[in-house]
């Protein structure tokens, strides 16, 4: 047996869950590791000695928070090329190319990804609180979608990439299981508006995307010319807006010009497929995903929660 499949059978419990989490989510602050692996703990001491441990193995590293939140500083961790190789033998998660390097993790690019942890973070702690089922490793990151073919597979408009696809089960009042999908956008109102638009107009073309057999080659797909999602997803998942990085009421004005640049988009209001909505990542964390927090992209702008039954109902109409 190879060296480090030893290293890991030799880790406590913690330290073996946290790989996959620093693998699978790239870099994580203290305080949202904490929040996820150890919440029923008052202070992250023995967390920490895990991670300390992982660094002194060479499995991971940290580097400081550009930004540290009321002038403090805080450590945010990613895993090495090692640990990496030792999830990817484990099998646990999904292997990725992706490789965070020391210069990304102490990037501009920091705020953006923890935005997107402290997204599915807040999925995972109201399923802790309503007895649903999201876990640390329910999202996935930067998952890419293919939406045209053809010989240019590096073309700006050949894929859309999500910033997260998230799964969560959710327990009905007559006790029904009920298995739901998102594709995650999160903005941080760095972007502007109409190119988020733009990425919106993707989810619904993803949703009508087709694949062709390339010449000469047999297309596999025994169902013939189905859309491309339904190799991948059991349903076409939900789109979530997850707004952040500015005062509520210019997240407010942010969400009205989404909405407004939607509305020009031919592709976005006719599909029958999409169900996307709007929210911030305060409402989010503080009410839950099941108040109404979320406003439609399209039609009347109606609250509604994630679920988005109104913006389907008028979606089909």
């Amino acid at each position: 047996m190879s060296q480090p499949i030893d290293r890991r059978a030799a880790l406590p419990r913690l330290a073996q869950q946290l790989l996959p989490v620093l693998y699978q989510h790239r870099l994580l602050a203290t305080s949202q590791l904490h929040q996820l692996l150890t919440p029923h703990t008052r202070r992250p001491v023995y967390l920490l000695r895990q991670l300390c441990l992982l660094r002194s193995l060479g499995l991971a590293e940290a580097t400081v928070r550009r930004n540290g939140r009321m002038g403090r500083s805080e450590l945010l961790w990613y895993i090495t090329p090692l640990g990496s190789e030792i999830v990817e033998r484990s099998g646990e998660v999904t292997a990725r190319a992706y490789r965070i390097s020391p210069q990304a993790a102490a990037s501009q690019l920091q705020e953006h990804t923890l935005a997107i942890v402290d997204t599915g973070l807040a999925f995972a702690q109201w399923a802790r609180e309503l007895g649903d089922e999201c876990g640390p490793l329910d999202w996935e990151p930067e998952l890419a979608h293919r939406i045209r073919d053809g010989e240019n597979r590096l073309g700006d408009d050949a894929f859309f990439i999500p910033d997260a696809v998230l799964r969560y089960t959710r327990t009905t009042e007559d006790g029904r299981r009920q298995l739901l999908t998102y594709f995650i956008e999160v903005d941080r109102a760095t972007m502007q508006v109409a190119r988020l638009g733009r990425k919106l107009s993707a989810y619904a073309r993803y949703a009508s995307y087709t694949a062709q057999a390339s010449p000469g080659r047999h297309h596999n797909n025994a169902s013939g010319n189905r859309e491309a999602w339904r190799d991948r997803y059991p349903a076409f998942p939900r789109l979530l807006v997850v707004l952040t990085g500015a005062p509520a009421h210019a997240l407010a004005r942010r969400a009205d010009d989404l909405r407004a640049v939607a509305d020009t988009d031919p592709r976005l209001r006719r599909t029958g497929m999409l169900a996307a909505g709007i929210t911030t990542l305060q409402q989010l964390c503080q009410e839950g995903p099941f108040a109404p927090i979320v406003t439609p992209v399209t039609g009347s702008g109606g609250p509604t929660d994630v679920l988005l039954a109104s913006s389907k109902a008028e979606a089909a109409t």
